[in-house]
């Protein structure tokens, strides 16, 4: 695995902590500011809505510049908006920084999967894809719980502060790591070609696929702090430490998925959503058991990340070489996991079933996953047989020149 595609888990690592760290950083923010707690949730919402907007918008303005020279310059403006957030403390100055740094690590996020996927074989892209966002499962471990602990003893814009420097870090890196120069190894994408590729079902199919993994994962774990207090009983010593067991079964999953992902993709796909289900019945059941509860909470982890290779290559197989827009597209279908699931636990939690209600949206999001997986087989095997209209302009030259 070359060298370059650690160091762009590194930058997803680095930008990610900013994304996971600010269900422990808001209570601080909230006070300092002197504002609710969930007026300071926004900043959440602005977030999801800057990686929403940003992905497909930021592939769009970059789709001609050399790859090293984009990812590089999603990197500074994204130090730009920490450093900024950690100058002025004003809450409506922050949600404006809140977006734009989500726009840029929006761009660096759709970048980098492109770049990973295009340093490798298509043997080794499911692995590849599994390096990259190992950097999330590496920010749940470290930078939650890193960035929580500044900000209770040193104030929320330490953690910002921390954030800036690791990504200074990972672009210094970056810049040694990867060549510069424009890519010569593919051919320059164009927008026609790009926007042609949207147009396979399969593809929308493969979208669903990733907003219904997310919105499995988020159903629970956007709760999953409070259900560990008031339903398990831990205390709140003790819950940053589960939640870092979350992560370390993230970690595990996603090295074994990414070996799994190349060589039976739909396989992984099934069984390890398969296993989420199941553990996340399990734990809308025994929520009150402590120890049941802990296990449960690295089986999410490991099933839900370990699918995570497969769902990504999946739809960069279907995209083939007109990866750069469909790619973006991925990361917002993304977010829109994450936006919807925890507003669908929310309404669970207020019906009356409570914190544990929120383990069977997650299982429900689950096995929608597993239904989108079979279609997406399903067309699969016909477009291999082709029977499959086809529809991209690559498809489409391939088939008027065909004798």
């Amino acid at each position: 695995m070359p060298f370059v595609i650690y160091v762009l888990g590194l930058g997803i690592f680095a930008q990610g902590t900013s994304e996971f760290m600010l269900s422990g950083v808001m209570p601080s923010i909230a006070q300092d500011l002197d504002i609710p707690l969930a007026s300071a949730g926004m900043l959440v919402s602005a977030f999801a809505i800057g990686m929403l907007v940003g992905a497909p918008l930021m592939s769009l303005v970059t789709l001609k510049m050399p790859r090293r020279a984009a990812l590089v310059g999603f990197q500074l403006v994204f130090i730009a908006a920490h450093v900024g957030a950690a100058l002025v403390p004003h809450f409506g100055f922050l949600l404006v920084m809140r977006v734009l740094s989500a726009m840029a690590y929006a761009g660096f996020w759709a970048m980098a999967s492109v770049a990973a996927i295009s340093l490798v074989d298509a043997a080794k892209q499911g692995r590849a894809m599994g390096v990259v966002v190992s950097g999330l499962s590496v920010a749940t471990i470290i930078g939650v719980p890193g960035g929580t602990l500044l900000a209770q003893h040193a104030g929320w814009e330490a953690a910002f502060w921390a954030v800036a420097a690791m990504t200074a870090l990972s672009t210094i890196a970056l810049l040694i790591a990867l060549p510069g120069g424009r890519d010569t190894t593919t051919a320059q994408p164009r927008l026609a070609t790009e926007l042609g590729s949207l147009m396979q079902p399969r593809l929308w199919v493969g979208y669903a696929t990733t907003a219904l993994t997310v919105a499995a994962q988020f159903a629970i774990f956007s709760y999953l702090g409070a259900l560990l207090e008031d339903v398990t009983g831990l205390s709140a010593g003790l819950v940053p430490l589960v939640l870092g067991l979350y992560g370390v079964g993230a970690f595990i999953g996603l090295t074994i998925g990414g070996r799994v992902a190349d060589r039976a993709p739909f396989t992984l796909l099934l069984v390890g959503m398969a296993a989420f289900v199941v553990a996340a019945m399990a734990l809308a059941v025994t929520a009150h058991v402590a120890w049941a509860t802990i296990a449960l909470v690295v089986l999410l982890g490991a099933a839900n990340f370990g699918v995570t290779p497969a769902v990504n290559a999946r739809v960069f197989s279907i995209l083939g070489e007109t990866r750069t827009l469909g790619g973006a597209v991925n990361i917002a279908a993304f977010n829109v996991g994450i936006a919807v699931a925890p507003l669908t636990s929310g309404l669970v939690i207020n019906s009356g079933l409570g914190l544990a209600g929120t383990a069977w949206i997650g299982a429900a999001f689950g096995v929608a996953h597993m239904g989108s997986v079979l279609l997406d087989r399903h067309l699969t095997r016909r477009h291999e047989a082709g029977t499959e209209v086809p529809t991209t302009v690559s498809e489409l030259e391939r088939a008027t020149a065909a004798p």
